[in-house]
């Protein structure tokens, strides 16, 4: 899906004869940059491992944003605590009775009222559990991108598209007449000014 509707092309820039191509293009285009398979609201599903001594995660992906009826962008959180990497052994005596108990390894599921949610800045922080130690490793699956479509995100998708159209060859980095297959300077297409318009919307981290 395109960020442009085929009757925004004249408004933001395009002529009437661009075709539809041209805008899907420049979406993937932004999908790529901002490495995020949409800018439109997604369902994500991020696993992390929490340092020492902290109970606090970011997520990679904003804005927040509920989905349909939902109230909250969150879906579900999972945590535990996992054997403890070189250096992150908090209490030796407790981590004993966590794998007495078999808890090393134990998914469970945390009630959201006790997570604690910062929608702007994508802060989650957790509670600590029963045995007073701090889990290690999270498993939240959220909600997050843009309901509507802002002008913001029109402007760069035309502008790539404009960019495409006016240096068509200095775009084809490379092409094959036998299997069609064609690469273009992305870095090229998506100019200092596009980045300064999608910044708001790169992932916050890879993975």
């Amino acid at each position: 899906m395109g960020y442009l509707d085929p009757t925004e092309y004249i408004e933001y820039g395009l002529t009437a004869e661009t075709t539809d191509d041209w805008v899907t293009m420049a979406s993937a285009l932004i999908d790529a940059h901002c490495r995020r398979p949409s800018l439109l609201v997604t369902q994500y599903v991020e696993r992390m491992r929490l340092t020492a001594d902290s109970q606090a995660v970011r997520l990679s992906y904003l804005p927040l944003t509920p989905l349909g009826t939902a109230t909250s962008p969150l879906v579900g959180v999972r945590v535990r605590y996992g054997r403890p990497r070189r250096g992150e052994l908090q209490d030796p005596m407790l981590a004993q009775v966590a794998w007495a108990f078999s808890i090393p390894g134990s998914w469970s599921a945390l009630d959201l009222t006790n997570v604690d949610l910062n929608a702007v800045t994508g802060d989650l922080t957790f509670p600590m559990n029963v045995l007073g130690m701090s889990y290690n490793e999270v498993e939240v699956t959220y909600t997050a991108g843009l309901a509507v479509v802002p002008p913001a995100l029109k402007v760069a998708c035309a502008q790539i598209v404009k960019n495409a159209q006016a240096t068509p060859a200095m775009n084809v980095k490379g092409s094959k007449m036998d299997t069609l297959q064609m690469q273009y300077f992305a870095g090229s297409l998506i100019d200092a000014n596009v980045q300064m318009m999608l910044a708001p919307y790169v992932a916050q981290r890879i993975g």
